[in-house]
């Protein structure tokens, strides 16, 4: 089991694009191969104080940037990899920076509870390149979510290529190459 913690606030706050970038399968929880990490992993709502989301400028997915006064919900996934975050890294690319954060966990009835938790999460590298206008995740669910869980999409494209040379390097180095 991984012990790694991340925060979620975008596109990965959808079950299917998180197993897709960890996994390679969006239905991964549905594959025995897989059952047994999918059932390791965490998934709770959570909430992250002085900061903002923002549309990203003709992209489908969004970022965060620190403001003061501001807060974002999102999920909390605990169970994380190495292996996974080395995944997630190469899925978000260089436009955001992995950062240390505080949140809290939200009540079931959507009030937020009162113990801080450690996590990671990815905070976006130019302001400049966000819109004023906050992203909605109802939205993105409802409109663009067909275009992410597709095996073809090219938003794996790097994660893809990325596990391929990292698995190809383990076989090497298990064989003595």
């Amino acid at each position: 089991m991984g012990d790694r913690t991340a925060f979620f606030y975008g596109t990965l706050m959808a079950k299917e694009i998180l197993y897709r970038v960890c996994f390679g399968d969006a239905k991964a929880d549905q594959d025995p191969v897989y059952s047994i990490r999918t059932s390791q992993i965490t998934i709770v709502p959570a909430i992250l104080h002085d900061y903002q989301r923002h549309k990203v400028i003709g992209c489908e997915y969004p970022g965060i940037r620190q403001q003061e006064g501001q807060e974002v919900r999102g999920t909390y996934v605990t169970g994380l990899t190495d292996a996974d975050v080395f995944r997630l890294d190469r899925f978000e690319g260089n436009q955001y920076d992995r950062e240390d954060v505080k949140v809290r966990l939200l009540n079931k009835d959507g009030s937020e509870g009162d113990e801080e938790h450690q996590a990671e999460t990815y905070v976006f590298k130019y302001e400049e390149e966000l819109e004023k206008e906050e992203w909605c995740y109802e939205e993105f669910r409802r409109e663009k979510l067909k275009n992410w869980v597709g095996s073809s999409s090219v938003e794996y494209d790097e994660v893809d290529d990325a596990a391929a040379i990292n698995a190809k390097a383990v076989e090497a180095a298990k064989a003595g190459v």
